[in-house]
């Protein structure tokens, strides 16, 4: 048995070579055809691109990815080919949810707004519920849109979707009336291109200029979610963990963003802690194995209580800013190197 391993993954080594007669830890973007060829599992982040041309002729039979998304991976032909895929879903919610809000509480008080507000969340799943939460108990007024969630809801006469809501989903609003109503909107949705619901440049020329009031918009889903020339036009402020063609992103949107982030938003501890559980839990399924699972401090959910205290203690974005700002062409090392914070 042989794993290759991306290198940034961490809490992991010394786990894998209890099962392992060999453990290859390599940077995601050297991870290469030649290096998974006689691979038999392969662990990853997202800066590996798994697909044919890197898994055609090689042993690999199992892919986990200790990460939310699997954008990075051809699902399509690792079904075909018989290759098990497993990501780590809400693995750094909490950490999404802090870097909204204390961008958000920032950014109210360098423009000394009160906490009168109507919030717009654009995907209401594991990180858009816990920014929906904390933000009811901010007292914002809240406004949820998510046309899959409401789809499945109406079909299955059910409020949840993967047990993430509850009360929330009755509250689902049509995109136009955040638009009409919201002062922040925040996204919090896959990157799709296709289907019933594409989420590509969801965010786009024709969605920014039908804004009443809004003065903010966040990015910490998907670069792409939110087209960034349209950012770079639009007369409002923007908050971008997520960039479009990371790592060279658009310079004169990093001058114009309040807050700018090389898509760290997630990296707590606790998420990756719990990312890398999740797959060494989804390992010990697969193969009957009985590597132990590192144990998270903090709930999958998030805090229960927040103030707005305790979220600005807990992490200031404005000092990630000036870092990438400083240095924009050390986007990756500053994401590879990046300090885990802790959670609220």
């Amino acid at each position: 048995m042989k794993i290759v391993a991306d290198s940034k993954i961490p809490y992991i080594k010394g786990i894998l070579e209890q099962v392992a007669q060999e453990v290859a830890y390599v940077p995601g973007t050297e991870i290469t055809s030649d290096v998974v060829r006689d691979a038999d599992v392969l662990l990853t982040r997202t800066r590996t691109r798994c697909d044919r041309s890197l898994l055609e002729g090689s042993k690999v039979e199992f892919i986990g990815t200790a990460t939310i998304g699997t954008d990075h991976i051809d699902l399509d032909y690792c079904h075909h080919h018989g290759i098990t895929v497993v990501n780590a879903p809400g693995c750094n919610a909490p950490a999404v949810a802090q870097w909204v809000h204390a961008t958000i509480l920032q950014w109210m008080k360098d423009n000394h707004v009160s906490g009168n507000i109507t919030l717009g969340i654009v995907g209401v799943g594991h990180v858009g519920s816990i920014v929906a939460r904390w933000a009811q108990q901010l007292g914002y007024r809240i406004l949820l849109n998510d046309p899959p969630l409401a789809e499945g809801a109406r079909n299955e006469e059910r409020g949840t979707r993967n047990g993430i809501l509850s009360p929330l989903n009755s509250q689902l609003s049509p995109l136009t009336l955040l638009q009409q109503e919201c002062d922040i909107i925040t996204f919090h949705t896959p990157l799709t291109k296709d289907g019933k619901y594409p989420t590509w440049h969801l965010c786009d020329e024709a969605f920014l200029q039908d804004l009443k009031r809004c003065k903010l918009i966040l990015n910490a889903a998907r670069g792409a979610v939110c087209d960034n020339e349209a950012l770079l036009r639009w007369h409002g402020d923007v908050a971008l963990d997520c960039w479009e063609h990371e790592p060279a992103i658009n310079r004169d949107l990093l001058d114009k963003a309040f807050v700018a982030t090389p898509h760290i938003a997630g990296y707590s501890r606790q998420g990756k802690m719990r990312g890398t559980a999740m797959v060494i839990d989804a390992l010990n399924r697969h193969y009957c194995w009985h590597l132990p699972v590192p144990e998270v401090d903090k709930p999958l959910r998030g805090a229960i209580d927040v103030s707005p205290k305790v979220i600005m203690d807990s992490y200031n974005p404005i000092h990630d800013t000036a870092a990438l700002k400083a240095a924009p062409s050390q986007f990756e090392s500053l994401r590879n190197n990046y300090p885990l914070r802790e959670e609220v």
